[in-house]
């Protein structure tokens, strides 16, 4: 699956990336008195380095449709915390119970575990703070049908629901590996598919090209999170992060235990094939969109 990312493409996604990052440097200010703690915890989980895929094609997905620069960065920016809310909250010893993330200990080992669901509950509602302000947007409607969109990728019939999924024991006569897919596309690929969205709202794209776009972010995620099953079997640690082997120590299937190491890289490539030719129909406008499916399949981290 290796293939050459774009030394601009690289360049790109960590301008963005820097630029996320002021963003929510500025959004989540230092804090002195009582709440200083729990700022501190916000930016501990949302300002480590990350790949900032989302917010990056929130914000290529719309400067091709040419929407507003600002409108997009802010919009990016709440989608990043959204994000950084899911891992504080998926790192819990009630749920997946890590140590590291992102190279650094995770928000419940830096602090305390009632600091890091607080800090999980304050970067989503200040997510919705971001969406709602008339600064993301001048137009009311645009922002409440944000807010919406954004509510239903992150909640029960998006994120959340996807890890509840994860959570629960196997149930017999279900084909896991629709299960699994579903959990997957729920959990890992709905704030990606959102992301693409956003872009597209804020871009004024038309019905069929909405539709496009989201084909090709739907094949994307399923995509990454495949290549981050490879990743807990093949990566390193140190590169990676974060801890290996987690579904296998927990006894969690995933698509390398049901497919197998071949049989994964193979559905990777066919996904990363189907995401390139739903954006065929906007040419060279949509390049970086086409290199981001390189980079998921070349991450190493």
């Amino acid at each position: 699956m290796k293939i050459a990312v774009d030394p601009v493409f690289e360049r790109r996604l960590n301008e963005v990336g820097d630029r996320i990052t002021v963003a929510i440097d500025q959004l989540i200010p230092s804090a002195s008195g009582p709440e200083a703690q729990l700022m501190r915890a916000m930016r501990h989980g949302a300002l480590g380095r990350g790949k900032r895929i989302r917010p990056f094609i929130a914000i290529e997905v719309g400067r091709m449709f040419g929407a507003p620069e600002k409108a997009l960065l802010r919009a990016a920016a709440a989608i990043e915390c959204v994000h950084a809310y899911s891992l504080i909250h998926d790192d819990l010893p009630c749920m997946d119970d890590d140590d590291i993330r992102r190279g650094q200990p995770t928000v419940h080992k830096a602090f305390d575990e009632a600091t890091a669901v607080l800090a999980g509950d304050a970067l989503l509602t200040l997510a919705f703070e971001i969406m709602a302000s008339p600064e993301t947007h001048r137009d009311a409607v645009m922002r409440c049908r944000l807010i919406e969109r954004m509510a239903h990728a992150a909640g029960p019939r998006g994120m959340v629901g996807g890890q509840m999924i994860d959570m629960r024991p196997e149930i017999d006569g279900e084909d896991p590996l629709q299960v699994l897919t579903r959990m997957q596309r729920l959990k890992t690929g709905a704030m990606i598919t959102f992301a693409g969205e956003v872009g597209a709202l804020l871009g004024g794209a038309h019905d069929h090209e909405r539709q496009a776009v989201a084909g090709f972010t739907t094949d994307l995620g399923l995509a990454f999170q495949i290549v981050d099953d490879l990743l807990d079997v093949e990566g390193d640690e140190e590169t990676l992060g974060k801890a290996i082997e987690k579904d296998k120590d927990a006894g969690k299937v995933n698509f390398v235990t049901l497919l197998g190491v071949e049989g994964a890289r193979e559905r990777v490539i066919y996904l990363a094939a189907q995401a390139k030719q739903h954006l065929s129909s906007f040419g060279t406008r949509a390049s970086l969109l086409v290199q981001t499916v390189d980079f998921v399949l070349n991450r190493r981290h």
